[in-house]
């Protein structure tokens, strides 16, 4: 396919026709840090696949999850937005069907659109179970044609949900998705239609377990740890069956993928999981919110490189847009997020538009070179601090650099007042949000899931989360029981 370019006001710019837009195909880690590639020295783990991308594509140095928790960062993709504005706060809330996602983008611009793996934004905690059918909140209700999904993380031999019809798979989690992708590329490749392709791992989340083959070279660490790295093997691994795959049926030139995690690693993880950074997966330092980032594209990334610009989860919808020509009606306002497209031609100096955080009663403010962190942004206690000069973020420069301390909370404190305008709705047409956001509940208390709780009760990812739930309610009936 041919890709047309021109020059203009001094910045390159892709330019494609409808029928030189390319495949995207979005791929994100759960529970990844940013350490866990041999890339970016791990000691013992090899990761040559994401290597290979990195060293083919563009590598970011700085690539931030749009929240330290899984559902909140999914949102940010599929939005462009921060999550609280979204109805995502935290783990387990679902996103408002009053969201324009990138997925619905798409698919009015003419791409057929398909979701594989995780999902976990439509209200349910607990490991991951296959999704109903008559959940309000499915990846269809979202914009995708077709979808292979389970509710959460998911591992070894899962039951998955093909559009709402329960099937069981056999072998390792990112195999199977990374099949059931590759399956709906070639389907589509030949329609006529650009494709578009979520795929969101379960893995190296908690409950371990891994391959015995994948995780033998890790047999001196300890149990979880030798799990956790075999998974991420695997994950590995099943990147290099996608690229190779994508350059067999001929379509890896003009496809543009991009790699991710959905926030830092984990703390009780050896070798540690985040590369030297302060903090871990539910922390706003850097631990917690800087992860892997990649994108390759070779008919346009023609010169691998490495950039230090910051990026973002949230620049993944507005950078989409720009590329396809999308509307400027197919994303709701306000975006967080900025397009990356300029990055794809040529190094930046430097990020235009802060990339803002929100999580709990925590906010950031990442500006280049300086980082503002509310640790406790009800009660105004602020950290500033200088991640080129201090990247472990150990010396707060409020009182050295008041000028940039106020500017920087100034700008943070306005933008929280947006966001504080979207969680009350005001972003939607009506004003409100409607429906009403749902509780978020383990599926195991869902009316939905009862019938199939004595089958699944037998398997190994379910049996703890059922018999915990079972317990609670007995609890909850003594407790009601009239004396």
């Amino acid at each position: 396919m041919k890709t047309t370019r021109f020059l203009a006001l001094g910045v390159l710019i892709v330019s494609l026709h409808a029928t030189d837009r390319p495949n995207i195909i979005l791929m994100m880690a759960d529970d990844m840090g940013w350490g866990e590639t041999s890339y970016n020295g791990h000691p013992l783990l090899k990761t040559p696949n994401l290597d290979a991308m990195a060293a083919n594509g563009l590598r970011f140095d700085r690539f931030y999850a749009g929240a330290p928790v899984c559902s909140p960062t999914r949102a940010s993709v599929l939005t462009g937005r921060a999550n609280d504005r979204t109805g995502v706060p935290s783990h387990g809330y679902a996103l408002r069907l009053q969201e324009k996602t990138i997925a619905q983008a798409l698919r009015a611009a003419g791409y057929v659109t398909g979701h594989f793996g995780k999902w976990h934004l439509n209200g349910l905690r607990g490991p991951g179970a296959p999704i109903l059918a008559s959940d309000a909140r499915h990846p269809g209700r979202f914009g995708f044609d077709e979808w292979v999904s389970t509710t959460n993380f998911f591992d070894l031999s899962p039951l998955l949900s093909r559009r709402g019809k329960i099937e069981e798979f056999e072998g390792d989690s990112s195999e199977i998705v990374v099949a059931e992708a590759l399956q709906f590329v070639e389907r589509h490749r030949g329609g006529g239609k650009p494709i578009f392709a979520v795929i969101w791992y379960g893995t190296p989340h908690s409950p371990f377990r891994a391959l015995p083959e994948d995780k033998a070279a890790f047999a001196e660490l300890a149990l979880a740890s030798a799990d956790h790295y075999g998974e991420l093997v695997a994950l590995d691994r099943s990147i290099g069956t996608l690229r190779r795959r994508l350059r067999d049926l001929g379509v890896a030139d003009n496809t543009l993928v991009l790699f991710c995690s959905d926030n830092g690693g984990l703390p009780e993880i050896n070798p540690e999981t985040v590369g030297g950074l302060r903090g871990f997966k539910g922390s706003v330092f850097e631990g917690g919110l800087r992860v892997p980032g990649i994108i390759e594209w070779p008919a346009v990334i023609k010169t691998p490189r490495r950039t230090h610009y910051p990026a973002s989860t949230m620049d993944i919808f507005p950078t989409v847009a720009d590329i396809v020509g999308l509307p400027p009606s197919s994303m709701l306002q306000p975006i967080d997020g900025a397009s990356l497209q300029p990055l794809l031609a040529r190094e930046l100096a430097a990020r235009s538009k802060p990339i803002p955080f929100r999580f709990h009663n925590r906010a950031v403010l990442m500006d280049n070179r300086y980082k503002l962190i509310a640790e406790d942004l009800p009660r105004g206690k602020f950290a500033l601090y200088d991640l080129e000069a201090d990247p472990k973020e150990m010396r707060d420069l409020t009182a050295e650099m008041p000028v940039v301390f106020e500017r920087m909370r100034n700008e943070l404190l306005a933008w929280n007042a947006t966001v504080n305008a979207s969680v009350a709705g005001k972003d939607y047409p009506e004003g409100k949000v409607v429906p009403a956001d749902p509780e978020s509940i383990f599926w195991t208390e869902s009316a939905e899931y009862q019938p199939y709780l004595p089958e699944w009760s037998q398997r190994w990812e379910y049996a703890s989360a059922i018999k915990a739930a079972g317990k609670a309610t007995k609890k909850t009936k003594k407790k009601t029981k009239l004396p």
